[in-house]
């Protein structure tokens, strides 16, 4: 198994950078992709961000891109979520996700297997 645990999160004005952090631990060589999300009061679970745990390409949501940034760092076994430009729309709680084998669609939460407790992004008008 992977367990995750995330941290980073607070509350900013518009405008303003968090970076998130998630440190995975256990049976990390199994994991194919990692990835962000988010949950909104009263909304759905959303695609944020996603990367392969051992490769380059990264994935945006389009609300995202060009604003934040998934990255990992292979000797922490932990992936981030660099977050700027910050809009009040960007309010949730963000979760990180791991993929195990079987490989699935890196958009959907539910072809996650494993979750982080999730962390709260507040942002401000």
């Amino acid at each position: 198994q992977v367990q995750l645990v995330e941290s980073g999160g607070g509350l900013v004005q518009a405008g303003e950078s968090l970076r998130l952090s998630c440190a995975a631990s256990g049976r990390t060589f199994s994991i194919y992709t990692m990835g962000w999300f988010r949950q909104a009061p009263g909304k759905e679970r959303e695609f944020v961000a996603a990367r392969p745990w051992s490769g380059f390409n990264t994935y945006y949501a389009d609300s995202v891109k060009g604003r934040f940034t998934i990255s990992r760092d292979n000797v922490k076994n932990t992936v981030y979520l660099q977050m700027n430009s910050l809009k009040p729309g960007d309010t949730a709680v963000y979760y990180c996700a791991a993929d195990l084998p079987p490989r699935g669609d890196y958009r959907i939460w539910g072809e996650y297997d494993s979750w982080g407790q999730g962390t709260q992004v507040t942002v401000s008008s």
